[in-house]
């Protein structure tokens, strides 16, 4: 099993790089963003990796953390999701934006991925909100608005989050505003103070 690889970078197309270690070039496909963040051709370069066998061929997947790494794991359990689709939602979004997706079930925002389409991108909420706890454990406010989110009753966090995608914001960057504000405000704060105070944190991104 090769887990990581380190070398130089021999070239990259589409969706996928090469790369020369030790005189021995291995390709590996790789999501969008994990191109967009290697160097240029020559240049060292270090990949975290899975391979993939299967009855008639053997193929690596690079990736640019191993967050991202985890991620793609992750993904490939729900039902529907293979490789390429995994790479494909991967391609859109960072990690910490996917586990902020799933925990606000941003199903629209999963649904750009391409070949995501909307049932697809439920299951993959439905199927992976309660594993992204441990991948936004450090932010405490958007833990609240995920798990408020998830309540039958409405409150000011999911007041507030609606009225910010009324007015034109994705779900997620939505929550993310609230959850930013909810660490400078008192628990008990309602919803219009918190609705403002989300749209500073927006106007300062």
């Amino acid at each position: 099993m090769i887990g990581k690889l380190k070398g130089r970078i021999d070239s990259t197309g589409e969706d996928w790089v090469m790369l020369d270690v030790g005189g021995v070039v291995y390709f590996a496909s790789a999501s969008a963003r994990t191109l967009a963040s290697l160097p240029r051709a020559g240049e060292a370069a270090e990949l975290h990796t899975e391979m993939l066998v299967s009855q008639d061929n053997i193929r690596l997947i690079g990736f640019a953390s191993n967050a991202e790494k985890e991620w793609f794991k992750l993904l490939q359990s729900v039902q529907g999701v293979g490789a390429r689709v995994a790479l494909a939602v991967l391609s859109i979004m960072t990690p910490n934006e996917l586990a902020s997706a799933i925990a606000v079930q941003d199903k629209a925002k999963i649904g750009e991925a391409n070949g995501v389409g909307k049932k697809l991108a439920e299951r993959i909420v439905l199927e992976l909100k309660d594993k992204v706890p441990k991948f936004i454990v450090a932010d405490v406010g958007l833990a609240q608005v995920s798990a408020e989110m998830q309540a039958t009753t409405p409150t000011a966090v999911t007041d507030a989050v609606s009225a910010l995608v009324n007015l034109g914001y994705g779900q997620t960057q939505g929550a993310q505003a609230v959850s930013a504000a909810l660490k400078k405000l008192p628990p008990d704060t309602p919803p219009e103070k918190l609705i403002r105070a989300a749209l500073k944190e927006l106007a300062t991104v």
